[in-house]
C-alpha cells in the first residue's frame, strides 16, 4: 500500500513541475505584444486627437468615459493598453475597446486599424469620427463578431464589403445619422450576416422595404431599424423568433401595416413602433406578449377600442399610446397592470368616465390622459397613486371638485387639470405639496381666493381663465424658484406694490392681464425682476405715470394696454421687441421705443405733437400703430424707409398734414398703409409701386388730390384699396396694365369729384371678386399674430367699422361721384360680391339684368341717380340680399315680390313715382302686371314647354272620346252634368267680381 503511495506522490510531483513550466512559459510569451501590432497602435493613437466629450449614454450606462489611448506608452505590452485585448496564446489583439475614448479625427481607408486581422471584437463607439466613412476596410475583420461604431459621426455610403463578416453576432451602426446603405447594400448584408442575433442600425438611411428574410432568424435577439427611411408594409404573419426580446421601427412613417402577430412563444420585452404608419385595431393576441415590459405606439394610426387582453401584459412597465386615434372606453383590465410605471395616452379620442383602476397600481409615476373627451369626475382610486410624480388629465371635459381628501404626494411634480370643466374652490392640498414644480388649473370654473403655498419648489403656476377673486396671495411673491406665472382672466383685485417682486429672480413669464389689479411704483423697483422676458398687465386698473424698470437686459415683451395710464417712462431695454401701450391715457410727445422695438403700439391715446425723426432708429421695426391720437405737423420724410423689416404703417385719425412720404425701401416688407382720417394732401406717391407685398392701401378721408393711380394696379397682393373723401377728379378711363387690381376685393372711391363712365375694364378685372368657393378656401382674418387690418366701409346704408377683414369680404363703393352712362352688364360677373354701392352719381338708363347673378349680394344701393325702366323680376333670386336701396330715380312699373323683396320697405323704393305693387300704397293696373321674364319666354320657346302640351292633348283626346262613348250608350249622365253646371257657375260669379274691382280703382 505504501508503495502504490509512493508512486503516486512522485507522478504528481512530477506533473507539477511539468504544469509549473508549461505556465512560466506561457505567461513569459503572453506579456510580449508582438512588435508590429504595438507599433500601429501607437500609429493609430497619432491618428486621433483628444478632446474633452461627455456622451449622456456613457454616463447613464456607467460607461468608462475618459481618453484611454492616453495610456499606451511605448515600450509597454499592449496587452496590458486600457481598451486592447489580446488572445492568451498567440499575443494577437483580438479586442479593441476604444468607446467613449474622446476621440477625434477621421478614419482613412489606409488606417492601422485595419492591420489587426484577427480582431473579434471592435468597438469605436460614441467619439468623434467625423468626415470618416464605414469603409471597405471593416470588411477585412474576417474573424469578427461584434462590431459597434455607433454615434460615432460617420457619414456616406456604407461599404458592402460589411456584409462579407460573415461572422458578425453583433453589428450595431445607430446614430450615425449621415451614413446609408446602397439600393442593394441593405439585402446584401441580410442575406449574409446569417449569424446575427443583433442588430442596430437606427438612424441609418437604408430606404428600403422590411425585409421578409429577418423573421426568419429564429437567432435573432435584438433588432433596432429606427428611423431608416423604412417603407411599404410589414408583412402581415405571424412571428417565430422565441428570442426576440427587442424590436424597435420607430421613426419610419412610411411603414405601414397590422399590428404585429407574435406567437405565443415569444420572449418580447421592448417593443416600439412609435412615429409609423401602422394602422387598424390592436388585436386581442396583443395579450400573448407576457413578458412585454415597454409598448411605444406613439404617433401611429392605431384605431378603435383598446382590447381588454391587454390586461394580460403582467410585466409592463411603460405604456406609451398617446397621439394615436384611440376611441371608447379605458379598459377595466387595466388595473392588472401591477408593475406599470408610466401610462400615456394622451392625444386620443377616448371618452366616458375614467376608470376606477388605480388601487393596486402603486407603481404608477407618471400617469398622462390629457387630450381627450373623458368626461365625469376623477376616480377616487387616484388616492392610492402614492409615487405619482407627474398627473396631466388637462384638455378633457372633467367636472365637478376635485376630491379634497387627499395625501401622501410626496413625489408629485407635475398637476395638470387645465382645460376642463371642474368647479369650487381649489383643495388645499394643492398648496402643500413639498415636490411640486407645476401646478396648471387653467380653463375651469374655480371659485374664490387663492390659497397660500406652502413650499417654494414651484416653477409653473397657471391658474388662468377662472372665476377666482381676492388678492393675490403673499406667499407667491416668496417663490425664489417660479419661473412663469399666468392669472389673467380672473377677477382678482386690490393693489400690488412692484416691491413684492423683488425675490422673484428667476420669473421669466409673468401674465396678471384681464383682472382687477392696480400697482404703484415703489422708489426701490429698478432691480426687480432681472430675467423677466413676457410682462402682461393688460385689462386692469392700472393708472398714473408707469416707470418699472426691470428685465434691462431680457424684457422683449410688455403689454400695457386697455388701462388708464397716464404717462409711461420708457427705459434702456435692451431686447424689447413687443411694446404694446395702446387704449390708455397716454398724453405729451410721443414716447422714443428701443432700437431693437418689432412692435410697437400707442393707438387709443392722447398723445400730441410731431412724431420724431428719432423713431426711425428703430431699424428692426415691423408694426408702428399710431392711430386716433392728437399727433399733429408733418410726417418725417424717413418713415417709409427706416426698417426694411416694416410691414404695418398706421397712423388713421391724427392731424398730420403736408405730403406722404415719398420714398420707400427697394425690397420692402410693407403690407398696411394706413393714413385715413388726417389732412395730408398732394400725389399718391408712385413710389409705392415698389412695395410689392402692399394688401391694404388706406388714404381715406384726407385732401389728397390728382387723377385716379391707375399704376396701383400692377400690385400683385393688393386687396383693399380706399381712396373715399378725397379731391381726387377726372375720368378714370383705362388701364395700360393687362389684368390690373387681380386681387382687389375691397375698393371704395366714394365722395370723390370722378367723373366719366364707370370704370367697365377695372371691374372686368376684379377676379377676387368673382367665383369665389368658401367651401375649398380656409377662412381667416387679414393679418397676422401680430397685426389684424380693419377697415371702415360703408354698407347697408351705415358706416362700419370691420376690426377684423375676413378674406372673403367684398365690396364695391364707387358712390358720391360725377359718375355718367349705364351701369355695365359686366358688374353681373363678380359674383362674389357682398356690397355695391352705386349711389349718388348720374347713372342712367335699366338696372342690369345680369345683376341676377350676384348671388352673394347682401347690400346694393343705386339711390339718387336717373335710373329708369322696371326693377327685374329676376332680383328675387338675390337670396342673401338683406338691404336695398333704390329711391330718388326714375323706375317704373311693378316692384318684385317674394323672397327678399318681401322684407324690403317704402324708403327702398322712395321718389320713384312710376313704381306701384307691395310694399307701396300705389296698386298697379293691368298694364302694370310685370310680363313673364325672359327667362321663361325662352323656356317656353324651347321646345320642352311644347312636349308637355302635345301630351296634354293625347291625354285629352282619349279621356273625351271616351266620355263620347259613355254619353251615347248611357244618355245623359247626371253626375256628369251636375260637375259642368257647377263649374260654368262658379266662372261666371267670379268674372263680375273682377269687372266691379277694376271699375272701382280706374275711378
Amino acid at each position: 500500500m505504501s508503495k502504490h503511495l509512493l508512486l503516486c506522490f512522485l507522478f504528481f510531483l512530477s506533473f507539477s513541475q511539468l504544469l509549473l513550466s508549461s505556465c512560466f512559459s506561457f505567461s513569459n510569451s503572453t506579456k510580449i505584444c508582438p512588435h508590429g501590432q504595438a507599433l500601429a497602435l501607437l500609429q493609430l493613437k497619432k491618428s486621433f486627437s483628444i478632446k474633452k466629450y461627455f456622451f449622456n449614454y456613457c454616463k447613464h450606462n456607467h460607461l468608462s468615459n475618459y481618453p484611454k489611448t492616453e495610456h499606451w506608452k511605448e515600450g509597454s505590452d499592449c496587452c496590458s493598453w486600457d481598451g486592447v485585448s489580446c488572445d492568451l496564446v498567440t499575443g494577437h489583439v483580438i479586442e479593441l475597446d476604444l468607446s467613449c475614448s474622446w476621440l477625434s479625427g477621421t478614419i482613412h481607408s489606409n488606417s492601422t486599424l485595419f492591420r489587426f486581422p484577427h480582431l473579434q471584437r471592435l468597438n469605436l463607439a460614441f467619439n468623434h469620427f467625423y468626415g470618416s466613412s464605414v469603409s471597405a476596410g471593416f470588411g477585412r475583420f474576417s474573424s469578427l463578431t461584434y462590431l459597434n461604431l455607433s454615434d460615432s459621426g460617420f457619414s456616406g455610403l456604407i461599404s458592402p464589403k460589411i456584409s462579407h463578416l460573415s461572422n458578425l453576432v453583433s453589428l450595431d451602426l445607430s446614430w450615425n445619422d449621415e451614413a446609408e446603405f446602397s439600393p442593394l447594400g441593405f439585402d446584401s448584408l441580410v442575406q449574409n450576416l446569417t449569424k446575427l442575433q443583433k442588430l442596430r442600425l437606427r438612424g441609418i438611411s437604408i430606404s428600403s422595404v422590411f425585409p421578409n428574410s429577418l423573421l426568419n432568424r429564429s437567432s435573432l435577439i435584438s433588432l433596432d431599424l429606427s428611423e431608416c427611411g423604412l417603407y411599404g408594409r410589414f408583412p402581415d404573419k405571424e412571428i417565430h423568433l422565441p428570442k426576440l426580446e427587442l424590436l424597435s421601427l420607430r421613426g419610419n412613417d412610411e411603414l405601414s401595416g397590422n399590428f404585429p402577430r407574435f406567437s405565443e412563444n415569444n420572449s418580447l420585452i421592448y417593443l416600439h413602433l412609435s412615429f409609423t404608419n401602422f394602422n387598424r385595431e390592436l388585436p386581442a393576441s396583443i395579450g400573448n406578449l407576457k413578458f412585454l415590459q415597454i409598448l411605444d405606439l406613439f404617433g401611429c394610426q392605431f384605431s378603435g377600442s383598446i382590447p381588454s387582453s391587454i390586461g394580460n401584459l403582467k410585466s409592463l412597465q411603460i405604456l406609451f399610446l398617446f397621439d394615436c386615434q384611440f376611441i371608447g372606453s379605458i379598459p377595466a383590465s387595466l388595473e392588472n397592470l401591477t408593475q406599470i410605471t408610466s401610462l400615456n395616452l394622451n392625444g386620443n379620442n377616448f371618452n366616458g368616465k375614467i376608470p376606477n383602476v388605480f388601487y393596486n397600481l402603486r407603481n404608477l409615476i407618471s400617469l398622462d390622459l390629457s387630450r381627450n373627451n373623458f368626461s365625469g369626475q376623477i376616480p377616487p382610486s387616484i388616492g392610492n397613486l402614492t409615487n405619482l410624480y407627474e398627473l396631466d388629465f388637462s384638455d378633457n371635459q372633467l367636472e365637478g371638485a376635485i376630491p379634497s381628501s387627499v395625501y401622501g404626494f410626496s413625489s408629485l411634480s407635475l398637476v395638470g387639470l387645465g382645460n376642463n370643466l371642474f368647479n369650487g374652490t381649489i383643495p388645499s392640498w394643492l398648496y402643500t405639496l413639498p415636490s411640486l414644480v407645476e401646478l396648471d388649473l387653467s380653463h375651469n370654473k374655480f371659485t374664490g381666493h387663492i390659497g397660500e403655498f406652502q413650499f417654494d419648489s414651484l416653477e409653473k403656476i397657471d391658474l388662468s381663465m377662472n372665476e377666482l377673486n381676492g388678492s393675490i396671495p403673499t406667499s407667491i411673491f416668496e417663490l425664489v424658484n417660479l419661473s412663469s406665472l399666468y392669472l389673467f382672466s380672473n377677477n382678482l383685485s386690490g393693489v400690488m406694490e412692484t416691491s413684492k417682486f423683488e425675490k422673484l429672480i428667476n420669473l421669466t413669464y409673468l401674465d396678471l392681464s384681464n383682472n382687477m389689479l392696480s400697482l404703484t411704483m415703489s422708489v426701490h423697483s429698478n432691480s426687480m425682476l432681472p430675467n423677466i422676458q413676457t410682462l402682461d398687465l393688460s385689462h386692469n386698473n392700472i393708472s398714473g405715470m408707469f416707470s418699472w424698470n426691470m428685465g434691462k437686459d431680457t424684457l422683449y415683451r410688455l403689454n400695457l394696454s386697455y388701462n388708464s395710464i397716464s404717462g409711461f417712462e420708457m427705459q434702456p431695454w435692451k431686447s424689447m421687441q413687443i411694446l404694446d401701450l395702446h387704449s390708455n391715457l397716454l398724453q405729451g410727445p410721443l414716447p422714443t421705443p428701443p432700437n431693437s422695438t418689432f412692435f410697437f403700439s400707442v393707438s387709443h391715446n392722447k398723445l400730441s405733437g410731431e412724431i420724431s425723426p428719432l423713431i426711425c432708429k428703430a431699424s428692426s421695426m415691423g408694426v408702428l400703430e399710431l392711430s386716433h391720437n392728437n399727433f399733429g405737423g408733418m410726417l418725417p420724410h424717413c418713415l417709409g424707409n427706416f426698417s426694411k423689416d416694416l410691414f404695418v404703417l398706421n397712423l388713421r385719425k391724427n392731424q398730420f398734414h403736408g405730403i406722404i412720404p415719398q420714398t420707400f425701401l427697394k425690397g420692402n416688407s410693407i403690407r398696411t398703409l394706413d393714413f385715413n382720417g388726417n389732412q395730408l394732401e398732394g400725389l399718391v406717391p408712385r413710389s409705392l409701386i415698389i412695395c410689392k407685398e402692399l394688401e391694404v392701401l388706406d388714404l381715406g378721408n384726407n385732401k389728397i388730390n390728382g387723377t385716379f393711380p391707375h399704376w396701383l394696379g400692377a400690385l400683385p397682393k393688393l386687396h383693399v384699396l380706399v381712396l373715399r373723401s378725397n379731391q381726387f377728379h377726372g375720368q378714370i378711363g383705362v388701364s395700360k396694365i393687362k389684368s390690373p387690381f387681380m386681387s382687389l376685393r375691397i375698393i371704395d372711391l366714394a365722395h370723390n369729384d370722378f367723373e366719366g363712365d364707370l370704370p367697365e375694364m377695372y371691374l372686368r378685372s376684379l377676379k377676387a371678386t368673382m367665383n369665389i368657393d368658401e367651401g375649398k378656401m380656409t377662412t381667416k382674418y387679414m393679418g397676422d399674430a401680430y397685426y389684424q387690418d380693419s377697415t371702415v366701409v360703408t354698407i347697408k346704408g351705415l358706416e362700419r367699422k370691420f376690426e377684423k377683414i375676413l378674406n372673403t369680404f367684398t365690396t364695391v363703393d364707387l358712390s358720391s361721384n360725377k359718375f355718367q352712362g349705364e351701369i355695365p352688364e359686366c358688374i353681373g360677373n363678380l359674383n362674389s360680391l357682398r356690397g355695391l354701392n352705386l349711389s349718388h352719381n348720374d347713372l342712367r338708363g335699366h338696372i342690369p339684368l345680369s345683376f341676377r347673378n350676384l348671388k352673394m349680394l347682401e347690400s346694393l344701393d343705386l339711390s339718387s341717380n336717373k335710373l329708369s325702366g322696371q326693377i327685374p323680376q329676376e332680383l328675387t333670386s338675390l337670396t342673401f340680399l338683406s338691404f336695398l336701396n333704390l329711391s330718388q330715380n326714375h323706375l317704373t312699373g311693378f316692384i318684385p315680390q317674394g323672397k327678399q323683396f318681401d322684407t324690403f320697405e317704402n324708403d327702398s323704393y322712395y321718389k320713384n313715382t312710376g313704381l306701384c305693387g307691395f310694399p307701396l300704397s300705389k296698386r298697379c293696373t293691368t298694364d302694370e302686371i310685370p310680363y313673364p321674364s325672359q327667362e321663361i319666354e325662352a323656356k317656353f320657346e324651347s321646345g320642352f314647354d311644347w312636349k308637355i302640351i302635345l301630351m296634354g292633348y293625347g291625354c285629352g283626346l282619349v279621356i273625351g272620346l271616351f266620355l263620347g262613348c259613355l254619353i251615347f250608350v248611357s244618355g245623359k249622365p247626371e253626375w256628369l252634368v251636375w260637375i259642368i253646371d257647377k263649374n260654368i257657375h262658379k266662372k261666371i260669379v267670379r268674372n263680375k267680381r273682377s269687372t266691379r274691382g277694376q271699375g272701382a280703382t280706374i275711378s
